[in-house]
């Protein structure tokens, strides 16, 4: 990724070394990011997978059979407004259970904290970047689209008004237009999430939930039958994407 060396994060670790040598109560906290996931309330795990059990804001009724997305840039802001950025990314993988706890490797001095914040995808310097990681899991952008990797990969199936079986590949990438040798992209498709304030007193974990029932509700009201499959080269479904993510996720609790 970008690469960053964390200097707001040394200086204030400085600062704050120097004007509280005699306070013990300032120490280096672990973070732990907890994700987990609900249908409007009702607890999703990959065990709920493959089975027609939820139903969109549209009336469709559909299943999942693949889920998973990239978090990356956690960033921690001082209340005077500092931000310590950790540049870091994580696959969350709810198909095979993996990602779904993560723990970076850099720790953060105790406080409270005006914001926590993350970004869903990976921002364009990130995302022109090559990870092995994610090219072994198969989650990378054709070069006709612009290359980089996939943001997210929502599958599964709905019932159509016939009660028939049809596909959907709910895909988030970096928006594109004019696909091919020369793409060209209308508008950044990853976004921040806001955690609001929390404390760290002792090493935390932060559970954050997504609702993917908002993955279809709003601002846009997602309706299947006309927006199902080859998502990927429609700019306009991208941006519909990333505005109907904002409520996605929230601070579900923070464990200390």
């Amino acid at each position: 990724m970008k690469n960053i060396a964390i200097f707001v994060s040394i200086v204030c670790l400085f600062l704050t070394s120097c004007s509280n040598d005699n306070d013990d109560s300032i120490r280096d906290v672990i973070t732990t990011f907890q994700f987990s996931h609900n249908w409007n309330g009702e607890t999703v795990t990959n065990e709920d997978f493959n089975d027609f059990k939820f139903i969109n804001e549209n009336g469709e009724t559909l299943s999942i059979e693949r889920l998973r997305y990239i978090i990356s840039d956690m960033t921690f802001t001082t209340m005077s407004g500092e931000d310590i950025e950790l540049d870091i990314y994580n696959l969350v993988d709810v198909t095979n259970g993996t990602g779904l706890f993560f723990s970076p490797d850099t720790t953060i001095p105790s406080g409270t904290y005006s914001n926590v914040s993350f970004t869903f995808g990976l921002d364009n310097e990130d995302n022109s970047e090559n990870y092995q990681d994610l090219n072994s899991a198969s989650f990378n952008v054709p070069a006709m689209l612009g290359g980089g990797y996939h943001y997210m990969q929502f599958d599964g199936k709905y019932l159509d008004a016939d009660s028939n079986q049809q596909s959907f590949n709910y895909h988030s990438i970096r928006a594109v237009d004019n696909p091919g040798d020369n793409p060209n992209f209308p508008q950044d498709t990853f976004f921040t999430v806001n955690l609001g304030e929390t404390t760290f007193t002792n090493d935390t974990t932060i559970e954050i939930e997504a609702n993917l029932a908002e993955w279809f509700k709003s601002p846009n009201l997602w309706n299947l039958n006309e927006l199902n499959t080859v998502l990927m080269p429609n700019s306009a479904a991208q941006i519909m994407m990333y505005q109907n993510g904002q409520t996605v996720f929230n601070l579900k609790s923070s464990i200390q």
